[in-house]
């Protein structure tokens, strides 16, 4: 089988949760001996034709095709241009290659396909993902949900309903998914996956004062502001250490001998060091699709709290965690209080269960190998051998 992967860029050329799931995609696949047709392009400056990450037998499996992404502009909505022009200039490689028996696309890297295959053009079968759909998810202020409903609700409805079918993570967003008019037997439900050697085997043990971990960009959507009202209320109050990494504004900085700003790593090995010195991940997020951050934490050993949006319901329960609503300041400080003193005991099983999640549903060649057969399924169907 030959996949054609539509992508805004791979690690660590481009930096990005979706362009993660784009490398380990490839690699994962082209591991299970399927070729792929990598189209993604360069933001790093660095030797893109090295495919750093890939070993030689992977190599032999992916064809790497370099689209320029034009620079961007400063008017309102440059970015949905740009995009469609990318998608575009993919598209007019795409045409000019051998071809493929499927194309995953990722988000906006679509759209100009759907539009010829709305023209009876006669292409191989799409698969769209645009992970987490937060444009159909709550939006943090005002200035989001006009930025939502203006820019992106349309072109993503339009891609999303004009594909052939459409990758899910699961929980919330296969019914958003639903409900903008695509029929169950169209969506294809997989999982993201995360590296075994992201998997620890020395979880520690839970100390009194426990050490709780946000990880992320600075984004609105992110809940940087809502926690950091809650810390500001719990500091004086209670023995607890806590650790941001990731770029936090100076006036958003609390002083306190019991947080600390790590600000960006982007060592993997620094990474994992700080998640393995932590017990508990908060990720207060208004959206999102399946964080690589929750996966990263529960494969280090961490208990995770985490918003009841997207799929972060398939990876956190009540066995390794707990979910609140987004915003919700009181349910944010609450599940804080409750894990400051919680038995240790009691947080050591929530730690080991996480591990035990991800070995059982959501390390990488599993997830490749899923993904390969569920898409072998659906040309099956298509083709009516199935």
């Amino acid at each position: 089988m030959r996949i054609a992967l539509f992508t805004d860029g791979i690690y660590p050329y481009a930096i990005g949760g979706m362009q993660k799931h784009s490398f380990y995609l490839c690699k994962f696949m082209a591991k299970k001996r399927v070729y792929i047709d990598l189209y993604h392009t360069n933001l790093s400056g660095k030797d893109i034709s090295r495919l750093e990450g890939f070993d030689e037998e992977e190599r032999e499996y992916v064809n790497p095709v370099v689209i320029d992404f034009p620079p961007p502009g400063r008017r309102f909505g440059h970015y949905l241009k740009e995009s469609y022009v990318y998608s575009r200039r993919i598209f007019e490689s795409f045409m000019k290659s051998g071809g493929a028996d499927f194309v995953y696309a990722k988000g906006f890297t679509a759209w100009k396909y759907i539009d010829e295959k709305e023209k009876s053009k006669d292409l191989p079968p799409i698969g769209v993902n645009f992970h987490g759909y937060e444009m159909f998810q709550p939006a943090p202020s005002l200035r989001s949900y006009l930025e939502q409903v203006l820019l992106f609700k349309r072109p993503v409805r339009y891609i999303t309903t004009g594909s052939d079918c459409v990758f899910s993570y699961g929980g919330r967003i296969s019914s958003i998914i639903g409900q903008l008019g695509v029929p169950v037997s169209r969506i294809i439900e997989v999982p993201t996956g995360i590296e075994r050697s992201w998997l620890n085997d020395r979880v520690r043990n839970t100390p009194p004062v426990k050490r709780f971990l946000f990880a992320g960009r600075y984004e609105r959507r992110k809940g940087v502001q809502e926690l950091t009202r809650v810390l500001r209320q719990l500091d004086s109050y209670y023995s607890f250490q806590f650790d941001f990494v990731g770029e936090v504004p100076s006036r958003y900085k609390i002083s306190s001998p019991n947080i600390t700003y790590h600000g960006v790593i982007t060592d993997p090995m620094g990474m994992q060091k700080i998640m393995r010195s932590c017990d508990v991940l908060v990720c207060p997020s208004y959206s999102e699709g399946m964080p690589n951050v929750i996966m990263e934490a529960m494969a280090s050993g961490l208990a995770v709290i985490a918003t009841d949006v997207g799929a972060i319901p398939e990876m956190v329960d009540a066995q390794n965690g707990m979910l609140i609503e987004p915003g919700n300041l009181a349910q944010l400080n609450e599940a804080i209080r409750l894990m400051i003193h919680e038995d240790p005991v009691k947080t050591d099983e929530r730690k080991s269960r996480s591990l035990t999640k991800v070995m059982d549903s959501f390390l990488w060649d599993k997830v490749a190998e899923a993904t390969i057969e569920k898409i072998s399924s659906f040309l099956a169907r298509r083709h009516g051998t199935g």
